[in-house]
């Protein structure tokens, strides 16, 4: 008989992971714009960093703990987290016992296709704690089980849900932008996916969207949450991630993902995921 997927299912899979006060965290092999990751940790866990994906989490047991937009939050077993892109943020354990949580990473690309209109801007959630049954079912269906991948049915409807979830927490009321250049844009982001290992120019990037360098910039802020620039070096880092998990050295990773060198490779990856390449690595093991 197959469980029930909810908090008690996916707590009691935490306690499984969980070895007294040791911290680790289980990665899920990334889909197309999208990763999940399940952690358990003592104290403090990341530095200040941002990531330029939706975060969407569920803390599975303690006290989650992190400073966003310059205040201090905390959530409780059962509590969704929702952190736009491209804001700074930490994280840790609140009290003694540590904390187990699971999180799901998502492009503002992949939920772009989801939400229907690409002339909305993307939906902004105030409060990063919060409520909703319907998307924590959701994602609780997405981050119960690591080990098997999501086919494709079962993401389409997970995108659906997001989009309905972020749509009715947003801060105020979409309103279209019907001059932004979404196909232009959506050129200039392709280039740079295909791209990873090379030098990439405004120059390149202007060819392939048709728009110039300013204009680009500001229509992939407004579409995507964040810089070209930024775009790209996330995308590397991501890579870089998945060449880690099959064992690649760090030296070996940061030249084969473009970075100048490893200590290039380090800040940037410190940056992003609020730890150094080689702790990530100690901690992180497959699903």
């Amino acid at each position: 008989m197959k469980p029930e997927i909810n908090e008690t299912f996916l707590s009691g899979l935490g306690r499984l992971c969980e070895s007294p006060q040791a911290s680790g965290i289980t990665a899920a092999r990334d889909a197309p714009g999208m990763s999940r990751i399940g952690a358990h940790f003592f104290g403090k866990a990341y530095s200040p960093h941002r990531h330029d994906t939706y975060s969407l989490g569920i803390t599975v047991s303690g006290v989650q703990t992190f400073s966003y937009r310059g205040v201090s939050r905390f959530s409780t077993p059962g509590n969704l987290i929702i952190l736009h892109p491209d804001e700074l943020h930490d994280g840790g354990a609140g009290t003694e016992d540590g904390l187990v949580y699971r999180m799901l990473y998502l492009e503002p690309s992949a939920l772009r296709q989801a939400l229907g209109n690409d002339a909305s801007p993307l939906p902004f959630v105030a409060n990063p704690v919060i409520s909703d049954e319907k998307l924590k079912q959701a994602l609780l269906i997405a981050l119960a089980d690591l080990e098997t991948d999501m086919d494709d049915l079962a993401t389409s409807q997970l995108l659906a849900d997001i989009a309905d979830g972020l749509t009715r927490h947003a801060t105020g009321k979409a309103t279209p932008r019907t001059t932004l250049n979404h196909q232009g844009t959506e050129a200039a982001r392709a280039y740079l996916n295909a791209n990873l290992q090379r030098a990439v120019t405004s120059a390149d990037l202007e060819a392939a969207s048709g728009m110039d360098r300013f204009t680009l910039a500001r229509h992939f802020r407004a579409l995507y949450a964040t810089s070209p620039h930024r775009y790209l070096i996330m995308r590397r880092l991501e890579k870089a991630r998945q060449l880690m998990l099959d064992g690649m050295p760090l030296t070996e990773t940061a030249f084969a993902t473009g970075f100048a060198d490893q200590s290039h490779f380090t800040r940037q990856f410190k940056k992003a995921y609020g730890m150094t390449p080689g702790v990530w690595n100690s901690l992180t093991s497959v699903a």
